[in-house]
């Protein structure tokens, strides 16, 4: 699979409450929200950016696991930038493709996975995790 391009992301807080149709309830368990874009420059590395608006871009740095017969796997490191909102963010991604169901229809390639807040800031603790989906554009 490539995973070269844009794609849709969110993440949401591992909160296992029912929301129970309460559609503000729903919309408070989002984390984030961006753009992935990447490229593999070689066969086993990706780099690109999350874009999440407003100036806030973290540079994203990783590798693409390809072992035995299981999905391939993503590792990325994402980097806030100097001078941006960012300055001094760190997250670290993991995570792999969705399943291609044989009989799907319409079905977009998408990406699910956790990330981890691997470095504290803005008065916010590291080690927070929240689960993503990643929807190719």
């Amino acid at each position: 699979m490539t995973f070269d391009g844009k794609w849709t992301y969110r993440s949401y807080l591992n909160n296992p409450e029912l929301v129970d149709g309460n559609a503000q309830t729903a919309l408070s368990l989002i984390w984030g929200e961006g753009v992935f874009t990447f490229e593999s420059p070689e066969w086993c590395s990706i780099v690109g950016t999350l874009d999440m608006g407003g100036g806030y871009v973290l540079d994203l740095k990783g590798h693409i696991l390809r072992e035995g017969t299981g999905p391939e796997t993503l590792v990325i490191n994402g980097y806030g930038r100097d001078g941006t909102p960012t300055a001094g963010w760190e997250y670290d991604y993991h995570c792999w493709p969705g399943y291609t169901w044989p009989d799907g229809v319409d079905q977009v390639p998408s990406l699910v996975g956790t990330v981890v807040r691997a470095k504290p800031h803005n008065g916010e603790p590291a080690g927070v995790v929240a689960s993503f989906i990643a929807v190719f554009q």
